[in-house]
């Protein structure tokens, strides 16, 4: 049962789209699926046959991570698959080949803890939760209920810093903290990891704790009967592996940075090896215990390295650890530079304009705004004016995808890393509207409170260093979106003006510099160039902010 959004921790089969023995493709809707906010399609990401429903229609409370079914790559193993299999046995969700890995004395590799149950009361393992879609780890940040302590349905456990933002664990269920798992601090957690568990009565707290001691929480270590290839993703560049193609990276010792990935979202695919074998340009892995050859100098050489005075020690340096949201920024950048063609406009606005009715609006109306709100409002209003530069790349279909709503995202400077909430349908709200939701939004993000629907979606970027001496600037787009606005600051220029009387003369005026980075699968030319030319009207005319 596959986590299907940030709060799921059990569904419901609505569905089955496919029947046993039906043939499937990557990409074909297995089943849909009742979660805790919607009936979403459940998606293959491998080849082969449906060999086993586990979880028929009409199943509730399907726990996430339990098995629903089980594939097989041959049509003929299906027959194979026993009778009395049921979604509550010992089913694993590694194929047949895997299994006849382990049977036969291979190497099991696994990371998840495991924590000895059997001698327990009735308790319930709380595992670490999936709390934005992009999250497969997480920190604990803060424990908010201690051992002993009651806990009511909605109380806040503990704080959780994900890739996005640290957010409240709330209980599902009411009961009693007994053990601990993950204690304040605790790093890289995976999602599902136990790191807690409760009771129902207070009097099996202390049974709890005493069963689980240090060595019955503990991580299975490989057991080698033979050297293999070890997997370790966290040094690849795939999200994640199909567990098809880690038994063949593993059989063959595969290098994994000779592999490249052809699934949805960076998935590492059985068809992906296979081929990469076929090809015979994939590179086998060393063993940890091979260690590189070294060459043995001269006496004389070493003296020499020794004494050079030309060769300096390195300057003295400090660690500095990345929160999990600068994590996820970085790789998050570097794919989009990677993936994306960035396409860079530039054009330069007339800032008296702006300057004089935000005074207006003060002085007349007592609004008090920013610049950046109607800077805001102004772009709102060229993407509704020109509907092609508010869409994004469907990278599966290969076509542009028209966005309903004008949503834009602010970038936010925090503590932790670079965020960007979204202030919805900003074409439709007034400014001070816009003003006072920005302000809510960018005071949330620096305490890290935002929820994931105040910081995911969003069809256009606006990034502003304004406040800070820089005339202008190239943003990178923050996909899945197409643009991001970059705005410099105001400069005071001397140019010839018409004035009223019909005669040029110089004149000081203040301009702004602002550089659009499109998707160039998006914005031809034509789409940016019509883009900025509205833009530009809206700030030479502010009474198009108000139509």
């Amino acid at each position: 049962m596959p986590a299907l959004s940030p709060t799921m921790n059990q569904g419901n089969i609505a569905k089955w789209r496919k029947k046993e023995g039906d043939k499937i493709e990557v990409g074909d809707v297995l089943c849909e699926i009742e979660t805790d906010k919607a009936t979403l399609e459940f998606e293959c990401l491998e080849e082969g046959f449906l060999a086993k429903v586990l979880a028929p229609d009409g199943s509730k409370d399907v726990a996430v991570g339990q098995p629903i079914a089980i594939m097989v790559e041959e049509l003929d193993d299906v027959q194979k698959i026993p009778a009395s299999v049921t979604g509550r046995s010992e089913a694993r969700t590694e194929k047949v080949s895997d299994e006849n890995i382990k049977a036969g004395g291979g190497v099991q590799e696994t990371s998840s803890v495991n924590i000895n149950t059997s001698e327990l009361p009735p308790h319930a393992v709380l595992g670490m939760p999936a709390l934005s879609p992009t999250m497969n780890q997480g920190n604990i940040a803060k424990w908010r209920k201690k051992e002993g302590e009651k806990i009511e349905v909605g109380d806040v456990i503990c704080e959780i810093e994900t890739d996005k933002a640290t957010l409240e664990f709330e209980s599902l269920e009411e009961g009693y903290l007994a053990k601990i798992l993950a204690p304040e601090g605790s790093k890289d957690v995976p999602v599902g990891q136990p790191i807690a568990v409760t009771v129902e009565d207070p009097e099996d707290i202390e049974h709890v704790k005493s069963s689980l001691g240090s060595g019955l929480v503990h991580e299975e270590k490989p057991i080698h009967e033979k050297p293999r290839a070890e997997i370790h993703p966290g040094k690849s560049i795939f999200s994640r592996i199909s567990p098809s193609a880690k038994v063949l990276i593993t059989e063959h010792g595969l290098d994994l940075s000779s592999l490249k990935a052809s699934g949805a979202h960076g998935t590492l695919l059985k068809a992906d090896v296979l081929a990469a074998i076929k090809s015979g340009k994939v590179s086998p892995s060393l063993p940890k215990d091979t260690k590189p050859s070294t060459e043995v100098l001269p006496k004389s050489t070493v003296k020499i390295a020794e004494t050079s005075p030309h060769i300096k020690q390195s300057d003295s340096f400090e660690d500095q650890p990345n929160s999990q949201i600068r994590k996820v920024i970085a790789k998050r950048l570097v794919e989009s530079k990677q993936t994306t063609p960035h396409l860079y406009l530039s054009i330069d606005v007339a800032l008296d304009p702006l300057l004089s009715f935000r005074k207006e609006l003060i002085e007349q109306h007592n609004v008090k705004v920013s610049v950046n709100d109607i800077i805001i409002k102004a772009v709102s209003i060229a993407l509704r004016n020109v509907p092609e530069a508010n869409a994004y790349w469907d990278t599966e279909k290969g076509e542009v995808i028209l966005c309903d709503s004008v949503d834009v995202s602010v970038a936010v400077a925090t503590d932790k890393g670079l965020m960007t909430p979204i202030v919805r349908n900003t074409d439709q709200k007034t400014i001070s509207s816009i003003s006072s939701e920005v302000k809510e939004l960018a005071e949330k993000a620096r305490a890290g409170k935002l929820k994931p629907n105040e910081f995911q979606g969003g069809t256009f970027s606006i990034s502003n260093l304004g406040m800070f001496p820089v005339d202008h600037f190239c943003a990178i787009i923050n996909p899945p979106q197409s643009g991001i606005l970059a705005v410099g600051r105001g400069n005071k220029f001397v140019e010839p003006v018409i004035g009223s009387d019909g005669v040029e003369c110089p004149a000081v005026v203040t301009k702004m510099a602002l550089t659009l980075s499109a998707d160039h699968r998006v914005f031809d030319g034509k789409v940016g160039g019509a883009f900025l030319s509205d833009l530009r009207l809206n700030f030479s005319d502010m009474r198009r902010l108000m139509l």
